[in-house]
């Protein structure tokens, strides 16, 4: 039998619990704490809807608005944050917390920190990348100016850590290593992901290295944050970053393949933007590692031009990465890389409902059409 109490599981008859003094109790004790054992068995935490956490971040979000001045510093953090986007890291910050029994009302201030920063590293790639866009509407530096973009990402990064101070210092003080790791690592990954466009010879363990710290870190902080605020084991923690790590690759594996062929009308941006910037994704990489010599000419003379009319370019570009195998194989990975991280749910620690909820939060991931 197993029972849970809290963040401890104990696994032990009921046998073995009573054999010292079993004797010794009457029938009505020994029924009360049957009882009691079996109230606390079920006394895990009943999880929430995902478009819930979501409300409720939403709304937590909302009301730490403030007007502050200079406006010209806080007004761009507000139109950031207020642009959408999945809001996939806070959320899993909220569900990892209750998923170790714990109230996701004391994550909002992490939730907060995540999502924060991450639109922190977006004002700032969209400066590197001078992208006109981001999730449809006008880029910060576009609607202000680069310096106004480089300052109010900087105000956001630390405007992220200022969220931690509303936890008692044990929590504090691991979050904030926590976050400083991912951080540091975030900048890592970016750095190689421009390193790249200018290299012929980027590798597959190269690029998942990349991936893994621009993208895949984030989601496996996220997690682990709400282990640390529901004061699990040390394994669980672990765990439950591993889930995200491998969840966030196969996110970014999963972006890279909708790119070229998801569906423009659910997609949200432009199908085939990675190819018209020639970015060595994994598709790409894939091709070039699978391709005839023929092939791979005339994939790298896809990837050293700027047509004015893209159309041809992109359609010539998904011809050799399906011919090659490239599509086929990116797929395989993020199912690799998905099913990688279901393998450490059946090491951690927690209910099997709740097992079955990350398992279905993973497979929706790996199914997504945008």
């Amino acid at each position: 039998m197993q029972i849970y109490i809290g963040n401890f599981e104990y696994q032990n008859s009921f046998q073995s619990i009573f054999k010292k003094n079993i004797s010794c109790l009457t029938f009505p004790v020994f029924f009360k704490l049957l009882c009691k054992l079996y109230l606390i068995k079920f006394k895990s935490k009943v999880m929430l809807p995902i478009n819930q956490y979501q409300e409720q971040f939403l709304a937590y979000l909302q009301s730490q608005k403030k007007d502050k001045e200079p406006k010209n510093l806080y007004e761009p953090i507000d139109y950031i944050l207020q642009l959408g986007g999945k809001r996939m890291r806070p959320i899993l910050t909220l569900m990892s917390t209750e998923v170790f029994d714990a109230d996701y009302k004391k994550a909002l201030p992490a939730a907060l920190a995540v999502e924060v920063f991450h639109n922190f590293s977006l004002v700032h790639d969209d400066i590197m990348d001078d992208a006109p866009l981001r999730r449809g509407k006008i880029t910060v530096h576009e609607k202000w100016n680069i310096n106004t973009g480089i300052l109010s990402g900087d105000a956001m990064l630390i405007l992220a850590y200022q969220n931690f101070e509303k936890y008692q210092p044990k929590i504090f003080r691991k979050l904030a290593k926590l976050f400083s790791k991912t951080a540091l690592e975030v900048c890592e990954g970016q750095q190689y992901d421009v390193d790249f466009e200018t290299r012929e010879d980027v590798t597959i363990p190269e690029y998942l290295k990349m991936i893994e710290y621009k993208t895949a870190v984030l989601v496996a902080a996220a997690m682990k944050m709400g282990a640390i605020i529901a004061e699990t084991s040390k394994d669980n923690a672990k765990l439950i970053y591993n889930f995200g790590l491998n969840l966030g690759l196969a996110f970014q594996l999963q972006d890279d393949y909708l790119d070229a062929f998801g569906d423009p009308e659910t997609f949200g941006k432009q199908v085939g933007g990675d190819i018209i910037e020639n970015k060595k994704t994994y598709l790409y990489l894939k091709a070039i590692e699978f391709s005839s010599e023929e092939q791979k000419a005339q994939l790298m003379h896809f990837f050293s031009i700027q047509p004015e009319d893209n159309l041809d370019k992109i359609n010539s570009v998904k011809e050799i990465f399906n011919a090659t195998g490239a599509s086929e194989a990116t797929q395989k990975a993020i199912q690799g890389f998905t099913l990688k991280a279901f393998k450490t749910l059946k090491k951690m620690k927690i209910s099997e409902d709740k097992k079955a909820i990350l398992k279905a939060f993973g497979e929706n991931l790996m199914d997504r059409k945008v």
